[in-house]
């Protein structure tokens, strides 16, 4: 007798089953939705994070100030490739789109963090159904369509990142998008025969988005290319040539317009020093909090290449995990994982479908094993990728119920002054210490408010690491600190002018978080600036300078 197991988006049996199998069936219904409870839980999680991040109005990761400035100009319709040598020092070294899209938001409502998180954030849901829509056409079982888009949002780095103020994740948005519209696109055209040209420019336009989000999109250009040149040669080719030709005339063109500050900016300050230990230690981590997503996804990888056709998520997938490896350059990090991330959500849900659709050959007993097998791995994947916010009573109870701290001690950064003692942290994350991922404070708010008092002392606008101070004061932003580093370091940069004004104590107020400054530049700061008040926030511990008296000169 074949008994089939009724689990959400399975079809009923077509027999009455026996009482021993009827008891067996329940226990893949049950493990199915304790996953689908699991992974809901992450996405509220997330929810509770880009929540309190949209209400938060200072910089939460270093850099998104400079991201807020990069828009307010585009708003103003003002390039942010500038020159560094000259007041204020300031330039962009990302590509525009993510923040010509933020645009209109800042015109409605001003330079507020909250925009750019919000575009961040809906890039990462857009991507989440994405994937889900990969795995449910080839599937078709709701459930593990949703357990495969929700594990995306469910990893420790797409939580990190995804609901701040930076333009990687929109890029990732754009590249699953062309991913996924050109397997479409492909499987119909070799289904009827019939070409559909404008599906591919939607492609490509896709691809270029990405690309001019931000430059890693490299990556997944090459993969789309080498799976449109294994199953079209030359129609790949044929769309290669104008795909890079209109590719060079956006950067020459933007290169014109900038007169060479484009090319300085996006390519020369991205040409940063290698660290091995650092790429190393990523990667042991992306696989130790990803196990069970990227084994799959290899292993259905490898399956295609000896048994079955390279399916374009599978080169994509090997392409992208290479790629990674960028994630050792200094100024990199978890980030440049995610494209690899969203690659092995699709894969592992594919792989899955595959088998219970094989498992439904084979008779009940592989199907249901198969049954009670999925939702275990994704439940022991939930359990590997664990992070929560403690800061309520109630996410507190259900860390400690889950075997898990109610919170961590971590010490606080303190690069430009003394260490200071760990404290506890009401926050929890398997991906080890982070200061990503644990909601702003009522505390963090008011430390950033009593930096902006400090600076609203002086009548400069501060030389500060974070730009949103002087964005909160309405003030111009100087300097973009480690934009500056990466010119310095690639011999770039003239700092003449602004080592000058530094010397000549032409700021009233300095305001150091990490000494992401030149060398040079730190040197001349301690020289004509003492710390005359420290405040902490988000971690980290500011340092907030003002001018040294005649007497006390160095």
């Amino acid at each position: 007798m074949t008994v089939n197991v009724i689990i959400p988006g399975e079809s009923a049996p077509e027999e009455k089953p026996g009482r021993w199998q009827t008891a067996v069936s329940r226990i893949p219904r049950l493990l199915v939705w304790l996953a689908l409870l699991a992974f809901a839980g992450y996405f509220v999680v997330y929810a509770i994070y880009a929540w309190k991040l949209f209400q938060f109005p200072f910089d939460y990761d270093q850099g998104e100030g400079f991201e807020l400035m990069d828009t307010l100009l585009f708003s103003q319709g003002e390039w942010p490739y500038r020159d560094n040598d000259t007041f204020p020092f300031y330039s962009s070294n990302y590509p525009p789109l993510f923040h010509v899209i933020t645009a209109p938001l800042v015109w409605l409502f001003g330079p507020q963090y909250w925009t750019g998180r919000l575009v961040s954030f809906l890039g990462t849901l857009i991507t989440a159904a994405a994937i889900a829509y990969a795995v449910q056409r080839a599937g078709k079982r709701w459930w593990l369509s949703a357990l495969s888009g929700l594990a995306f949002l469910a990893s420790n780095y797409v939580y990190h990142v995804g609901p701040l103020f930076r333009q990687h994740m929109f890029m990732v948005m754009f590249e699953t998008l062309a991913i996924v519209l050109m397997a479409v696109t492909i499987e119909k055209e070799e289904q009827d025969g019939r070409k559909r040209p404008w599906h591919l420019l939607l492609v490509m336009l896709l691809l270029l988005a990405a690309g001019y989000t931000k430059q890693l999109a490299y990556a997944t250009v090459v993969a789309l290319f080498i799976f449109f040149f294994l199953r079209q040669t030359w129609r790949a080719v044929s769309w290669a040539i104008p795909f890079a030709l209109v590719t060079g005339a956006i950067f020459l063109w933007i290169d014109y317009s900038t007169n060479g500050a484009w090319l300085l900016n996006t390519v020369t300050a991205n040409i940063n020093p290698f660290v091995p230990g650092q790429a190393q230690g990523l990667f042991r981590q992306w696989f130790r909090l990803h196990t069970v997503i990227t084994v799959v996804a290899t292993v259905y990888t490898i399956y295609q290449l000896y048994f079955d056709r390279l399916s374009i998520y599978a080169i994509w997938f090997a392409v992208t995990v290479l790629n990674s490896v960028t994630a050792g350059k200094w100024g990199a990090g978890e980030s440049y994982f995610a494209t690899a991330i969203a690659a092995s959500c699709i894969l592992t849900g594919l792989a899955f479908s595959h088998l219970l659709i094989w498992s439904k050959r084979k008779g009940w007993a592989w199907h249901t094993a198969l049954l009670t097998i999925i939702p275990l791995l994704f439940l022991l994947q939930a359990n590997q990728m664990f992070h929560m916010p403690t800061h309520t009573p109630a996410l507190a109870a259900i860390a400690r119920l889950l075997g898990r701290p109610s919170q961590v001690m971590i010490a606080p950064q303190t690069s430009c002054s003394a260490p200071r003692e760990a404290e506890a942290i009401p926050y929890v994350d398997d991906a080890g210490v982070s200061l990503l991922g644990r909601p702003p404070s009522v505390e963090d708010r008011q430390a950033g408010l009593e930096i902006v008092e400090l600076i609203s002392r002086g009548e400069t606008a501060a030389f500060a690491e974070d730009a949103g101070f002087n964005l909160y004061l309405g003030r111009e932003v100087i300097t973009n600190p480690t934009q500056l580093l990466n010119l310095y370091n690639n011999n770039a940069v003239d700092l003449t002018q602004m080592l000058t004004m530094l010397d000549e104590q032409a700021f009233d107020t300095i305001v150091l978080r990490a000494q992401f400054y030149p060398p040079p530049v730190l040197e001349v700061i301690g020289q004509r600036y003492e710390t005359q008040e420290l405040v902490q926030m988000n971690g980290f511990v500011y340092c907030v300078m003002r001018p040294r008296t005649g007497t006390d000169e160095a």
